[in-house]
């Protein structure tokens, strides 16, 4: 019988990362899992307009994960800090500088304008440059103007908030919360079931051996709590990721609504 622990879902330790994931990070977790995702990947060169099918200005490639794709989403999460040139500047306004903006930068082009993740400590920042804004210009930022603009203004309060703690301070870690374990599990049990394991299967990777011959119940138990996983995690993949990366669904049915927690 082969060793499950070699098969690619099984340990635990290669879904760390997922604890330190954003709602848009977490969106592309659970899109880049669609088989017909994949598929549209695959054919990308001969089914144009695709992207706009997921929510993506631009196809993006399901092998790589949160920590290395750059998923282009239409529109914008809040979470996106769009800069503009400022139209009239006073003497002392700060100039766009790009290569001292703190964190590990990644820049791409999602087809309308430049993109930039940068990575500080214990944050991810996105930055979404007008096509007009050049090094050393005066700049602004602005938010979408809506009924409630409250909200809207507090994200992007707190987005710069995380460049300037990337600036000067090292971030603690604290321990993972449990939505972030909850995550976790989910995107777990969901590659066992994808990959044709069994609840058990599952269940054994996520929560040890000993645990499921203690705690497998005919009807509740970890029984229970692994097929609400896989229910959830399913019903992210299929639809409910739009509402981690704030998008408008497009009305795919039950699986687009709010995945419930376990």
């Amino acid at each position: 019988m082969a060793d499950p622990s070699a098969k690619h879902w099984y340990p635990t330790a290669a879904y760390l990362y997922v604890l330190h994931l954003d709602g848009l990070a977490l969106a592309w977790e659970y899109l880049r899992r669609h088989p017909d995702y994949r598929r549209d990947w695959l054919r990308r060169r001969r089914q144009p307009g695709a992207a706009e099918r997921w929510g993506l200005r631009v196809l993006e490639d399901p092998g790589l994960d949160a920590r290395n794709a750059h998923p282009a989403w239409f529109p914008d999460h809040d979470v996106v800090v769009q800069l503009y040139p400022d139209a009239d500047p006073p003497p002392d306004a700060l100039v766009f500088e790009f290569w001292c903006m703190p964190g590990d930068k990644h820049l791409v082009h999602d087809g309308k304008r430049l993109v930039l993740t940068t990575r500080v400590p214990g944050y991810c920042v996105r930055l979404a440059f007008a096509p007009d804004l050049d090094d050393g210009m005066a700049y602004v930022y602005a938010i979408r103007a809506c009924a409630t603009a409250g909200p809207r203004y507090q994200v992007l309060v707190a987005e710069l908030d995380k460049l300037v703690a990337g600036a000067v301070l090292a971030v603690t870690k604290l321990r993972p919360s449990p939505a972030s374990l909850l995550e976790l599990h989910t995107l777990q049990a969901l590659d066992a079931t994808l990959a044709g394991a069994s609840l058990r299967e599952a269940a054994e990777g996520l929560f040890g051996i000993d645990a499921v011959a203690a705690g497998w119940y005919t009807d509740g138990g970890l029984r229970s709590k692994v097929r609400r996983l896989v229910r959830r995690g399913k019903a992210l993949m299929s639809g409910g990721y739009r509402r981690l990366a704030q998008l408008e669904s497009p009305g795919e049915g039950r699986s687009a609504r709010t995945a419930k927690r376990p």
